[in-house]
């Protein structure tokens, strides 16, 4: 094999493996705290480590893991603060995107966004907690698609991962959150359709704000009972 050849091969296994640690993480099975060493993981995915090791560096860049020197890569656990910053990110981008790229969606793009609505929708109520954060990705990204703007909107997307396994433990925790996260995604593409996008951005931001209020009091209710 050639050396470029090798060097897709890598790529490719690198992706896989993030794909799979990152999963994990989301998913819990990998907890806040937990430390992943590249020999277990290159002997549990059945790759060598150099892929392993690409994969790690890049789920460290997404926020979901630290590298420390002579202990492999620990699994980050967020505290209060750092949802705080995470969130007030999100409220500072994710309504400038939408008020960039919302105008210039076509027919097409809402029908698109409907489908995904519906979808969402449905993993909600059968609580397929992976289908519903993966939707959610694809809702936000989608409406920003046309903000010309690529990197807040791969700043936002690897925020929306950051936030992802905190999220879906506010949603799966609170009904009511599901049905207004479901009607406030409802309510923007009805917005979107109507041209009002000063009122839908208004509304993204207070989607945004809402989550990031209730994960903030969950958190510090947990780090009070640990104290």
């Amino acid at each position: 094999m050639t050396a470029v050849g090798k060097g897709l091969q890598h790529k490719t296994m690198a992706s896989a493996a993030a794909e799979e640690i990152r999963n994990r993480i989301l998913s819990g099975s990998y907890p806040p705290g937990f430390q992943l060493r590249q020999d277990g993981l290159a002997g549990d995915l059945g790759m060598s480590r150099i892929p392993i090791r690409e994969a790690l560096v890049q789920l460290e860049s997404e926020g979901l893991l630290k590298i420390l020197p002579h202990r492999g890569a620990i699994v980050v656990k967020l505290t209060a603060e750092e949802i705080e910053e995470l969130f007030n990110m999100r409220l500072l981008l994710e309504p400038f995107l939408f008020k960039r790229s919302a105008p210039l969606l076509t027919k097409e793009d809402l029908k698109v966004l409907h489908l995904i609505q519906t979808r969402y929708a449905e993993s909600i109520d059968k609580l397929d907690i992976e289908a519903w954060n993966e939707l959610n990705t694809e809702f936000h990204l989608t409406l920003y698609r046309y903000a010309y703007s690529p990197r807040v909107v791969l700043t936002v997307h690897n925020l929306l991962v950051e936030c992802d396994r905190h999220t879906r433990i506010q949603l799966s925790t609170i009904r009511g959150d599901r049905e207004r996260a479901v009607a406030e995604h409802a309510e923007l593409l009805r917005l979107c359709e109507q041209g009002a996008f000063e009122e839908g951005a208004r509304l993204m931001y207070a989607h945004i704000d809402h989550i990031r209020a209730g994960l903030v009091a969950l958190l510090s209710r947990e780090e009070s009972v640990e104290v």
